[in-house]
């Protein structure tokens, strides 16, 4: 099935933009038999972290060795520059509400940089950012920012662009900082509006996700990270598992996003199994994996099952909304949500 036919589906909700029940996906041809299977790298080393706090010079490593194996290169600047230039501006998307023990990890992004930088980026060229700056500087980003030179922002603080939105059905009550209640005072609105930071100054991004439960999205990782942290008017979808099922692979999908990602990587230090935006160790394991991949819905269904297997551990059960949003994303052909279909590589 093409992708243009599947958007279609998708579009017209089979039919009206409804999202895909679990019977629904699993009827649908999920690829050709000559398409090839999306690829994670995965890189453990149980010394990655002691009790519960990242080691940054092995987290360097694993990355260094995760990126090596993923790009197929001999040696980090060309693995780097195979995946931007050094004329991009790269912002790392990363996930900073539940601060540092239980959002994005500063070590990974640390990492990341210093691996971007080895590789002839200019600092002035890489952004961390998220939704808020607030959320940032309360998980530690403001001093690595000012350690390295790179730039710290906001996608809220930046503004949004009128000419880049996404459009759903679905009214929105709209807040002080939603771009049609700031300019026109109004009250709804059915428009969720991409940040300027995306669509104006960001040429490629780095999506780093933390292996974070979310209770209507099954997990804080790549696919809602990158698109509830790229535009306004998102209140809609947070009250409701299929309305976000629907709304955030769409949202991935608009091309001043999807098409400017150029990496996703896990951070799988802890998995923490329980709660959302508050960090509760207490409910954590250390798993001190790094997952590197192109393909983010692959990454998603990863963090489930490995988040699944740490509640089963911890005998708890909880339900796990999450197949109707990655089996959405996989209809939209943003990447591959059956782990039959995933090629898993150890680097070692």
């Amino acid at each position: 099935m093409s992708r243009i036919l599947r958007i279609i589906l998708v579009l017209a909700g089979i039919v009206g933009g409804a999202s895909l029940s679990r019977a629904q996906f699993s009827a649908l041809p999920q690829s050709s038999p000559a398409a090839p299977r999306s690829r994670v790298v995965v890189v453990k080393d149980p010394q990655a972290t002691s009790a519960y706090v990242p080691r940054a010079d092995i987290v360097k490593s694993m990355v260094d060795r995760g990126l090596l194996r993923l790009t197929g290169k001999a040696d980090l600047a060309r693995a780097w520059r195979s995946l931007v230039t050094t004329q991009d501006v790269v912002g790392l998307k990363v996930y900073s509400g539940p601060g540092p023990n239980s959002g994005t990890r500063p070590a990974v992004v640390r990492a990341v940089i210093e691996g971007l930088i080895g590789a002839g980026t200019p600092a002035d060229h890489i952004i961390i950012w998220d939704k808020r700056q607030f959320d940032l500087r309360i998980a530690g980003y403001d001093a690595l920012a000012r350690e390295f030179g790179v730039r710290l922002a906001g996608s809220s603080d930046d503004g949004y662009d009128d000419a880049v939105f996404y459009d759903n059905a679905i009214p929105g009550t709209l807040v002080a900082g939603d771009l049609e209640f700031d300019q026109k005072g109004t009250t709804t609105g059915r428009k969720s509006y991409v940040s300027k930071l995306v669509t104006k100054q960001m040429t490629k991004i780095i999506i780093v996700a933390p292996l974070l439960n979310h209770n209507l999205a099954g997990i804080c990782g790549n696919i809602f990270s990158l698109s509830f942290g790229s535009v306004d008017n998102t209140l809609r979808f947070l009250t409701d598992p299929s309305r976000l099922a629907t709304a955030a692979p769409e949202i991935y999908a608009l091309p001043a996003l999807s098409d400017h990602v150029a990496l996703c990587v896990m951070d799988a230090l802890i998995g923490q199994y329980q709660g959302e935006q508050m960090s509760m160790l207490h409910y954590s394991a250390e798993v001190n994996q790094i997952w590197l991949s192109k393909d983010p819905v692959a990454l998603d269904a990863m963090g489930i099952q490995e988040l699944d297997r740490e509640r089963q551990a911890a005998g708890i059960h909880a339900p796990n909304p999450a197949s109707e949003l990655l089996g959405n994303a996989a209809l939209l052909e943003l990447g591959v949500a059956d782990l039959n279909k995933v090629q898993v590589d150890v680097a070692k």
